[in-house]
C-alpha cells in the first residue's frame, strides 16, 4: 500500500499489513535487515521489545540516509514463550513436532511488541496474551506441517488460519497473537499524530 501513506511499516508480514488496513492506516512497506538472534540472558519480553524497537529504528535511519519522506516508522515483533523458552519459527517438521509437544494440552504466552519511531523519538508497547492449546497428536502436527502454514510463524501456528483448530482458550489480544496488537498500535499512532479509521486506506 502506497497511496497517501501516513506511516512506514518495518515488516513485510502479510498479517501486519492486513491488520493496519483493518484500522484504516495507509502505509508503505520497508522491512528491516538485522540480526534477530537472542542475546545471552535476555528474557522473552525484553527480547521481543528490543526487536520491535530495533526494526523501527533501523528503517528510520535507512530512510533518513536515503533522503526519503520522514514518515513515522512502525516496527513489531511477536514471540511465543513457554517454560521461559522462546519458541521461534520451526525450521522443519521435526522442529514443529518438538514445539507442539511443549504446547500440547497446556497454556503458553504470546508476547507481541510494537514500536513507533518519529522525529520526536521512539515509543513502544508490549502485549501479553495467554493461549491454551488442546492436546495435539504427533500425527496432527505432521499434517499441519504439510499445509505449509507453520513455516514462518512464531511458535509454529497461525491463530487466524488452520492453526485455530488447536486453540481452546485465549485471554488477551487476538491481533497481538496474529502479530500486531491493535489497541497498543493505535495508541502509539494517535499519540504521534497519525489518525486511524480511514476507509480508503
Amino acid at each position: 500500500m502506497t497511496h497517501d501513506a501516513s506511516i512506514c511499516l518495518a515488516s513485510a508480514s502479510p498479517r501486519r499489513c492486513e491488520l493496519l488496513r483493518q484500522i484504516g492506516v495507509a502505509y508503505v512497506v520497508q522491512p528491516a535487515d538485522l540480526n534477530e538472534d537472542e542475546r545471552a540472558g535476555e528474557t522473552p519480553d525484553r527480547y521481543v521489545e528490543r526487536l520491535a524497537r530495533s526494526k523501527a529504528e533501523w528503517v528510520w535511519r535507512s530512510r533518513r540516509e536515503a533522503g526519503l519522506e520522514a514518515l513515522p516508522v512502525l516496527g513489531a515483533d511477536t514471540t511465543v514463550t513457554v517454560d521461559g523458552l522462546i519458541l521461534g519459527k520451526p525450521a522443519d517438521e521435526a522442529a514443529l513436532r518438538a514445539t507442539f509437544a511443549r504446547l500440547s494440552g497446556r497454556e503458553h504466552e504470546v508476547l507481541s511488541a510494537v514500536a513507533l519511531v518519529s522525529a520526536t523519538g521512539t515509543s513502544s508497547r508490549l502485549s501479553r496474551t495467554r493461549v491454551r492449546f488442546r492436546v495435539v497428536t504427533p500425527e496432527e502436527a505432521k499434517k499441519y506441517w504439510l499445509t505449509g502454514e507453520p513455516r514462518d510463524k512464531a511458535g509454529g501456528y497461525a491463530i487466524q488460519g488452520y492453526g485455530a483448530v488447536f486453540i481452546e482458550h485465549i485471554a488477551g489480544s487476538y491481533s497481538g497473537v496474529m502479530g500486531l496488537p491493535l489497541a497498543e498500535t493505535a495508541e502509539l499512532l494517535v499519540a504521534a499524530g497519525v489518525s486511524v479509521w480511514h476507509p480508503e486506506a
